[in-house]
């Protein structure tokens, strides 16, 4: 693992970068999108997209990192997933049961570069009916191994959740153009094994509906549903973040909202003390990872003391999702370039709240 000179942000008002640098960076290979989780055991694992050549190949294939040292050292990747199609987009969390639960989406995006035209030729209509779409994994024996391929209806970088009752929750998007439909949520009663539609959370009233994108949701201290989803649409809100709440455990949500918080996509935790931390990626100068804290359930954030996790050279950054460890540090991993022109690996940034 590779350190980065932080004393350009390591102090800041209200946080302390502790440690930041590179998890995995295999020469000439573009890695994106990954999700971090702490098991009941205290192992960090990361989900990503790996063995890429491009931001759009493929060739991407789900892969982990495993840390039984707290982010120290890493593991060589695994790989759970090679279809023929690009997985992409890795969420991991672990059940009250201690399932794990890996989530991805496939793509046929490549197929608009002539590089790719004769991979593509290749793949039949058949491979196309029986691989794409959005899919969850489980592992009952610590990611050693893998059941079958659910497919789920609603997509989203980093997965569902799982609710202090046992249930899991997972917020996502759908190919629906309305904005009651948009943004679908499903529930998982049995460890994951099977989900169907809960509810809808009903876009923004002036929001453009397919312009919602990337979703995720955090259970807050007191019990209630947060959900953050990015937007790009058009005009001066576009990638401000939109919010949304549930009261009764999903069934029923506020409708989306502009937020102040300019960024995406958003993962969120809910933290010891009883805030909600949401990071996000910066892809405006200046680039970097970004985090920003409520201390009221979402009802306001302190975007006046924005916490800055990395900077970059360009906007081929993010999806970050963070865990907060046992001494209530917050460990963030994330994806960044780090020379422009060259491929992203993986990284992190161990930091604590002052």
């Amino acid at each position: 693992m590779q350190d980065t000179d932080i004393s350009a942000f390591q102090d800041q008002p209200t946080a302390t970068i502790l440690s930041s640098g590179v998890i995995w960076a295999p020469e000439d290979i573009y890695i994106g999108w990954p999700t971090i989780v702490k098991t009941r055991d205290n192992e960090l694992i990361v989900a990503f997209s790996g063995d890429r050549d491009a931001h759009v190949c493929p060739w991407g294939k789900t892969q982990i990192v495993r840390s039984r040292d707290l982010g120290k050292t890493w593991t060589e990747p695994a790989t759970i997933n090679n279809t023929p199609l690009d997985d992409r987009d890795a969420g991991i969390i672990e059940t009250h049961k201690g399932t794990l639960i890996v989530s991805w989406f496939t793509s046929l995006a490549f197929q608009d570069n002539e590089k790719y035209r004769r991979h593509r030729e290749k793949i039949t209509d058949e491979i196309i009916g029986q691989w794409l779409g959005s899919w969850i994994r489980r592992s009952e024996d610590g990611g050693q191994t893998w059941g079958d391929f659910i497919r789920v209806e609603t997509s989203a970088p980093h997965g569902p959740i799982a609710l202090n009752d046992g249930r899991l929750l997972y917020v996502g998007c759908t190919g629906a153009k309305t904005a009651a439909e948009r943004v679908g949520v499903l529930e998982s009663r049995d460890d994951g094994r099977t989900w169907t539609r809960l509810s809808s959370i009903e876009t923004a009233p002036d929001d453009d509906p397919t312009q919602y994108f990337e979703p995720h949701v955090v259970e807050q201290a007191d019990g209630s549903l947060l959900a953050m989803s990015r937007y790009h649409g058009t005009g001066e809100s576009r990638y401000f973040l939109r919010q949304a709440s549930s009261a009764d455990g999903g069934t029923t949500w506020t409708p989306f909202e502009r937020t102040p918080i300019w960024g995406y996509p958003p993962h969120l935790i809910a933290l010891d003390n009883g805030w909600t931390l949401v990071v996000y990626g910066r892809r405006r100068e200046p680039f970097g990872e970004r985090a920003c804290i409520s201390k009221d359930g979402g009802k306001t954030w302190d975007l006046e003391h924005e916490i800055v996790l990395s900077q970059a050279p360009t906007g081929d950054l993010g999806y970050p999702a963070s865990v907060q460890l046992d001494d209530g540090s917050i460990f963030t991993i994330y994806y960044e370039v780090e020379e422009a022109g060259k491929k992203p690996p993986l990284k992190y940034t161990h930091w604590r709240l002052k």
